[in-house]
This record gives structure tokens, sequence and C-alpha cells, in this order.
């Protein structure tokens, strides 16, 4: 069990600064940590012992058919409704433009009937072409990794266990394309659910959704390897399967959320950086900590060994991290934990000696063993909710400057009459309503042009407030300038949102999606981030975590 540590032994460190952390390349850089979504989640089933069962099998020697799992929490149940299909090879593909999947989810509000699962099995395997309704938290979809698959049911087939390498290079047998909730496609909204304890960290009806998704994956290979091999085949041996996540393939759709909710944004920086702080405030370490510190580093440094990548810019920060966690390694053999602040002196000497990858890196580490002065942050991370504020007119033109001076500098300072400056758009296709960004002057579509380049935003408002007397109020300014109300609301918002802001031009030529996908994907708890572009990646869920029906003790430690 985590220790639980007296707070009176603390002395307060400062946070990190905004300009410090909200930066594209550091939030490139990002690590799944302790907070991490899918972690709260593991956390709450395993301290409030819930209990999962799979209730149905219906699928054939084809893999055709339907399945369905429980999760039966304190007050209520949850059922992940899993379609199996037999899908060409030639129609398998990971674009949001497919129309077919190996296999098709829906998490269930309570226990469905067969009359709920009929109607979903007319509509689920289509998905958006499709319809499900309120009584339905999400929406998903998944293809097979399709030679590590194949290769795992051969070999189980013929009573073998596959080879450890093979699994470890590629790290799950299935990678969903879409985990869809809030809302869309008739799901329920997320404000029906958003006051049920278990749902109120973010993003929880979908890690829940993807923790059963591994367990249809392995219980689909096991069951293929068994019609194939009968009373040869063997089992998928249970530490092979733990090493093995859920992939998702996953591009642009994720990037933009980050700038269009800088409340939530706020909300989850402020978590971790608080939680950090708290950590380096220590005034001694205990053995416990200490042990659980190192025991991490050595994972993470095993990690490291197995995640491969082939786009260059990974590459070379892939690199930059085992350099790192050498580096990291060989300075803790000698450090003297015996100092006053031992995890503030560990932090600090990485901001000397480590990059980017690597000072995030450690900041995981750092939070990994502080389960009992951090754990209870995790009610933080959705405290924006409803706090939305309307524009205040009554704010004077000093007062805007004010704010804009203190916490907008990084936008208005940059020199947008530089074309490099004006480069890309954001805009929205109209095939299926997904995000995309284009080149100016290149690609089509830029009268469709999103709002998502706020410092350019924010750098026109404060041009044009030089023009206002400093007592003017800010609703004459935007009586003459309505196309200035979204950048008004954004500085006005700023005091109480100090992390709520990208402190980058997203629409200059050097911008790299990716590195929003990454910050993302870190708190959702993504491992094996793999980019296959700059707006497009591959990455790993619960991999190395415990299934649903085997959650131990020992995980919450």
């Amino acid at each position: 069990m985590t220790q639980q540590i007296d707070h009176s032994e603390t002395r307060a460190v400062a946070l990190r600064t905004p300009a410090t952390v909200m930066r594209l390349d550091r939030m490139g850089a990002a690590h799944p940590m302790r907070l991490s979504f899918l972690r709260i989640l593991l956390r709450r089933a395993e301290s409030e012992n819930w209990q999962f069962t799979r209730t149905e099998w219906n699928v054939d020697d084809k893999g055709v058919g339907h399945a369905v799992y429980q999760a039966r929490g304190p007050e209520r149940t949850y059922s992940l409704i899993a379609f199996a299909h037999d899908l060409p090879d030639e129609d398998r593909t990971d674009r949001v433009i497919a129309t077919a999947w190996d296999a098709t989810f829906t998490l269930f509000d309570g226990v469905p009937t067969e009359g709920d699962i009929h109607r979903l099995s007319q509509n689920v395997p289509h998905q958006e072409a499709g319809r499900i309704s309120e009584k339905e938290l999400c929406l998903s979809r998944a293809n097979r990794s399709v030679r590590l698959f194949n290769y795992v049911v051969d070999t189980l087939s013929q009573g073998i266990q596959p080879d450890a390498e093979k699994l470890f290079d590629v790290g799950y047998l299935m990678r969903t394309t879409a985990v869809y909730g809030s809302g869309k496609f008739g799901a329920v909204d997320y404000s029906a659910i958003q006051y049920r304890e278990e749902l109120q960290a973010p993003f929880q009806a979908e890690m829940l959704t993807v923790w059963l998704i591994r367990w249809f994956a392995i219980d689909i290979v096991n069951h293929m390897a068994k019609c194939a091999g009968a009373e040869r085949a063997v089992e998928l041996d249970p530490m092979l399967a733990r090493r093995l996540g859920v992939g998702n393939s996953t591009g642009l759709g994720m990037a933009p959320f980050l700038v269009r909710h800088p409340d939530l944004v706020n909300a989850w920086i402020t978590t971790r950086e608080t939680a950090l702080a708290r950590v380096r405030s220590l005034n001694a370490y205990d053995q416990e900590t200490k042990t659980g510190f190192l025991s991490a580093l050595t994972e993470a440094i095993e990690n490291a060994q197995f995640w491969n990548t082939s786009h260059p810019l990974q590459v070379t920060r892939l690199a930059d991290l085992r350099n790192d966690l050498s580096l990291l390694d060989t300075y803790v053999r000698t450090f003297d934990w015996d100092m006053k602040m031992p995890w503030d002196r560990l932090w600090r000497w990485g901001e000397q000696h480590l990059s980017n990858e690597g000072q995030e890196a450690l900041l995981s580490l750092l939070l990994e063993p502080h389960g009992g002065i951090i754990d209870e942050l995790a009610s933080d991370l959705s405290s924006a909710l409803g706090k939305d504020k309307k524009i205040d007119g009554a704010m004077s033109v000093a007062e805007l400057k004010e704010i804009l001076s203190e916490h907008f500098n990084w936008a208005v300072s940059t020199d947008f009459q530089d074309k490099d400056e004006n480069a890309l758009f954001w805009y929205v296709s109209e095939e299926k309503l997904e995000p995309r960004i284009g080149r100016v002057g290149i690609d089509e579509g830029h009268e469709l042009e999103q709002p998502l380049g706020i410092a350019r935003l924010i750098s026109d408002l404060s041009s044009d407030l030089e023009s206002w007397k400093n007592s003017d109020p800010i609703a004459a300014v935007l009586m003459r300038h309505p196309e200035h109300r979204l950048a008004v609301k954004r500085v006005q918002q700023a005091p109480s949102n100090p992390y709520g802001e990208i402190q980058d031009n997203l629409v200059g030529k050097d911008t790299l999606p990716i590195d929003m996908m990454r910050c993302k994907l870190a708190f959702f708890g993504a491992s094996r981030f793999d980019p296959r572009s700059d707006k497009w990646v591959r990455i790993s869920l619960f991999q190395d975590m415990p299934f649903p029906y085997q959650l131990v003790q020992e995980y919450q430690t």
C-alpha cells in the first residue's frame, strides 16, 4: 500500500511557470504518469473492488459474432458489447474514411437485453453511418495488427507460445481507430453522467471501453487459435498477454481540443504541476518512495529500449530519452539521499543536465511512488467543468492591456507581417467533418479557416486597442470590432487559467501538431508514442498493466 506522508513535513516549492511548460517543444515531450486518466480508472476499480465478467461469447469459427463484458462497480454496471467481423485484408484501413473494421464496440449503460444487442448489431458495425442512443456511453472500432495477430493465432494453434520479442516489438494485437463519446452519433451527452463519481475524472468511460477492448483482443486471438488447432491449441501465456496493450491510431482530430478547451487544459496542467511541486517540497525521502522511484526508473529504461519508431523527429527524441535515462541512472547511484529536499535537488539536477524528454520523464518518475500526497489531486482534473465565463464588457481597455502584458507577451511579440508566421491554416473537412491543417497559398480551403491561431487573434486585438482610450469599456471596442470577441474572452480568462494557452504560434510554418497530440495522449496514459507523420501517430494503452479480471493489490503501490 502507498505510504501516507504528512504534509507538515513539506516546504512549498513554486510551480513551473506557464512560459516553461506551455511551449510546444516541451508539451511534445510529455510522458504518461500516475495522474494519467487510465491510471485513475485502474486505482478506482481496484480500491472499490469492481467485479468483471464476460457474460456472453457468441463468436463462430470464422471469428464473427458478438461478446459482452460487464464491469460492476459499487453503484452501477457498465457493459462492453463487442462485435467481431470477418474483414478481408483489402478492406482494412486505419483511415477515418474506412467503412469496415475487424471489430466494433459500444459501452452500454447497465446490462443489455437481447433487444438492445439486436438494435446495436444493426448500428454499431456501421459506426458513424449508424445510430446509437442515450443508453450508450461510447462508440469505438478496432483493426487487428495483422501480421502479429495472425502469427500469434498460428503459434498458439500449434501449442506453442509466441516469441516474446515479436510481441513486444509491436505491443498490441488490435488498435482502435476511434473512441467516441460525449454525445457523438447519439451517445449520451457527458452533462448527463458527469456527476457519477466513477466518471468525474476525464475520459473515464473511454478508458473503461479501451480496457475492456484489451480483454476482448486476448479472447478473440485465443478463440481463433482454438478453432484452428482444436485440442492441440494453447492459450496465450498470461505474462505475455500482460505485455500487450491496445494500440491506437489517431490523427489531427485530437489536436484542436487543447486549443478549444483552455479551462480544461489549465486544470490538467495545474494538477500535474501541483503534484510535481508537492513531491519536490518534501524535506526528506523514505525508503519506500526511494525504492519505488528506482523501480520506476528501471522500468522506464526497459520501456525505452522496447520503444521503436521510424519518424525522424521521434527517433531523435527517443535517442535523447535513452541517453537521459542512462545519465539519470548513473547519477542516482551516487546521489546523496540524506540531504535536505532530495527530490527537489534531483529535479534541479535534471533541469541542468537532461533534455526536455528526460526532464518530463523524470517528472513522471518522481510522481510514481508518491501516491500518498498526489492521488487526491485527481479530483481537480475536471474542476473547470461548468465554469465558462462570459465576456466582461465593463472591463476597461487599460485593464485588458494589463492582462495582455502579463500573460500574452509571447503572442503580441510575434511578427505576423512575416509570411512564415502565417504559413498554416486549420479547417474542417467537408467529407468527414474532421480537423485538417493546410498550407497557405498551396492547399485549398483557406476561406474555411477555423479560429485556432490564438496568437494571431491576440496580436490583432492588441493592435486595435492602441486606437482606444484606456478608460474605454471593452463593450465599446467589441461593438465596433465584434471579430475580437473570442480573443477578448481568452484574455479575460487568462488570470484564472494561467496554463490554458499553448504559448506558440499555431499557424507558423514550424508548428508540429504532433506535439499537441502527444501532450493529450500522455494525460490519457499512452505509451510507445510512434508518429507516422507530424499529423498522425500510433500509441499503446494499458500495456504492462493488469487486465480487468486480474487486478492485484501490488498495482496500487
